[in-house]
C-alpha cells in the first residue's frame, strides 16, 4: 500500500504538520527526507530498513559517502544532501551561541559540539572562547590527531585565548572510538590548561568529551 493510501494521520507529512517534528520516529524523519522508496517498499519501510541496518540515527548521520551510498536506495544525491542538511545545523547552533549567553543554554552548547565533532574520523580539539558575560566570543577547531591521541599545547591555547581577548573557555574534543569517557590523560591535559590560563586569568568553564551516542561533562562529573 503507498503511503498517499494511509490514514492522514499515519502518514510522516501529515503527522509532523498536526504534531511537530518530535513526535515522528526516527524511521518517519528519515522517510521523509528520503521522499520516495524503491521498487515494492514505500519510503517509510525503506527508512526502518536504513535505520535498523545502520544501527541508530547517530550512525546514520555519521555514515561516511561509501557505507551511505552502499545501501540501496541512497546514493551520492542523498548524501550530499544529507551532508547539506548536518552543516545547516550545525551553523544554525553556531549562530544560537553567538547571540546567547552560553550559561543559560548548555543544551545549545552540548548540541552544536556534539554536531560539530561526533563525525569526524580523528581526534579533534575545541576550544570555545568565550567573553566576561559567558557569551561566545569564537570556536576554534585548536587542534587535531590521529584516531587514538591528540598533541595539544598550553602555550599555543593561551596565544589563543589572548587574540580572542577571552575571559573563560569550554573545551571539546571527541573519542572516534565512540566511548564517551575521559581517559587519565585527557583529565591531567584538563587541569594543565586550567593552570596555564589562570596565569592570564581566564577560566576554565567545562571541558566536554564527545562519543558516537553521547557526551560527557568534566563539570557535571565533579572533575574539573
Amino acid at each position: 500500500m503507498s503511503i498517499t493510501d494511509w490514514p492522514a494521520d499515519d502518514r510522516p507529512r501529515e503527522k509532523m504538520l498536526a504534531r511537530g517534528a518530535a513526535a515522528l520516529s526516527d524511521a518517519e524523519l528519515v522517510a521523509i527526507f528520503l521522499r520516495t522508496g524503491v521498487r515494492g517498499k514505500s519510503a517509510v519501510d525503506l527508512a526502518r530498513e536504513v535505520v535498523t541496518q545502520f544501527g541508530s540515527l547517530s550512525a546514520l548521520c555519521n555514515a561516511d559517502q561509501n557505507e551511505f551510498c552502499a545501501i540501496h536506495g541512497l546514493g551520492q544525491a542523498k548524501f550530499v544532501q544529507l551532508q547539506a542538511v548536518l552543516e545547516m545545523a550545525r551553523r544554525a547552533l553556531r549562530e544560537k551561541l553567538k547571540q546567547g549567553v552560553t550559561l543559560n543554554t548548555p543544551h545549545a552548547v552540548r548540541d552544536y559540539l556534539r554536531l560539530h565533532l561526533q563525525h569526524r574520523p580523528h581526534e579533534v580539539f575545541v576550544g570555545v572562547f568565550l567573553d566576561a558575560q559567558n557569551r561566545v566570543l569564537a570556536v576554534e577547531d585548536l587542534f587535531s590527531g590521529t584516531l587514538t591521541q591528540t598533541s595539544v599545547y598550553p602555550r599555543e591555547v593561551v596565544k589563543s585565548a589572548l587574540r580572542h581577548n577571552a575571559a573563560a573557555l569550554i573545551f571539546a574534543h571527541n573519542h572516534p572510538s565512540g566511548v564517551a569517557e575521559p581517559s587519565r590523560a585527557d583529565e591531567l591535559l584538563t587541569a594543565n590548561l586550567k593552570r596555564a590560563l589562570a596565569l592570564i586569568d581566564v577560566k576554565v568553564l567545562d571541558h566536554f568529551v564527545v562519543g558516537a551516542d553521547s557526551t560527557m561533562s568534566f563539570a557535571e562529573r565533579g572533575i574539573l
